[in-house]
């Protein structure tokens, strides 16, 4: 019996690999194959785009796959979104499909969308937002450079966006919020019902999440005189308990903690002025709490 994996073939497939590769997993790629090759014989894979992903997870083609929740919906698809992958993204702003417009323009809400057009890769998200608001449009499917066709050949779009850069450059505006979106690893319902595979992808979930939680984080070790250790621990963060393991010398201590990235620049100095020695940070492939 093997799990079939749906990798999101397109801007997301590099990321996904690198991140399968920091959870232990080595998937390797062929220009000439939609096969890669995974160094776990119990996985299959397959290169799908990520606005068809939903539709092979529904239909058993695939038994899990990556994608975002916004084709899952675009698609009206029948799968469960078992777990948020938050990885390939340039902040920590949310992605958003948004109602744009241009600038200073007439168009200032949803409502004034009546009758006009709207050009857009998502149509049937789109219909489903104008629908919500009573609005009656014509909604066009932009196969790219959406942000351009306002207003000569659309009067708004629909689009996603994580920085409003794009929008921004093109003097256009942000109207409304239509989705939030992000990664998500979708499963068929028949797929959790297996044991056999619901316990592979339980684990697989636990790997990937690992990894992403590894990238805020980094190990650092030292060694301190037994006598400052109380001290140490003050200037970690609650609820951070060290590893200490004792030297040879009884003097001192060996400490190992787990901290966030962003806390690490201020602690290190700190510890220094207690006469740490043999200071070392160190990254890290996987973090479980």
């Amino acid at each position: 019996m093997k799990l079939k994996v749906g990798i999101p073939k397109g801007s997301l497939q590099d990321a996904t690999i690198d991140l399968f590769k920091n959870a232990g997993y080595k998937i390797t790629t062929s220009s000439r194959s939609y096969f890669p090759t995974i160094d776990d014989p119990e996985i299959e894979c397959m290169l799908i785009r990520a606005q068809e992903m939903s539709r092979y997870v529904e239909s058993g083609i695939l038994d899990i796959g990556i994608t975002g929740h916004d084709w899952v919906v675009e698609n009206g698809s029948d799968v469960l979104e078992l777990t948020e992958l938050q990885y390939a993204k340039v902040t920590f702003n949310k992605v958003r499909w948004v109602l744009a417009a241009k600038q200073g323009g007439e168009i200032k809400s949803v409502k004034d969308l009546e009758g006009k057009t709207i050009a857009t890769e998502v149509v049937n998200l789109s219909k489903k937002y104008l629908a919500e608001h009573g609005v009656s449009a014509k909604v066009e499917y932009s196969y790219g450079a959406t942000e351009v066709k306002v207003p000569h050949l659309a009067d708004a779009i629909i689009e996603i966006t994580e920085t409003g850069s794009s929008l921004k450059a093109n003097n256009l505006e942000i109207i409304d919020t239509v989705l939030e979106t992000t990664t998500v690893l979708v499963a068929n319902p028949d797929t959790v019902a297996d044991e056999w595979k619901k316990s592979k992808v339980d684990s697989l979930i636990m790997l990937l999440q690992s990894a992403l939680e590894a990238r805020n984080r980094v190990g650092v070790m030292l060694n301190i005189r037994r006598d400052k250790l109380d001290e140490v621990i003050k200037i970690l963060p609650p609820a951070k308990v060290p590893t200490v393991s004792s030297l040879m010398d009884d003097e001192w201590v060996d400490i190992f903690v787990v901290l966030r990235k962003a806390v690490v620049r201020d602690i290190i100095p700190a510890l220094k002025a207690l006469g740490a020695q043999g200071i070392a940070e160190f990254p890290l492939s996987k973090f479980i709490e």
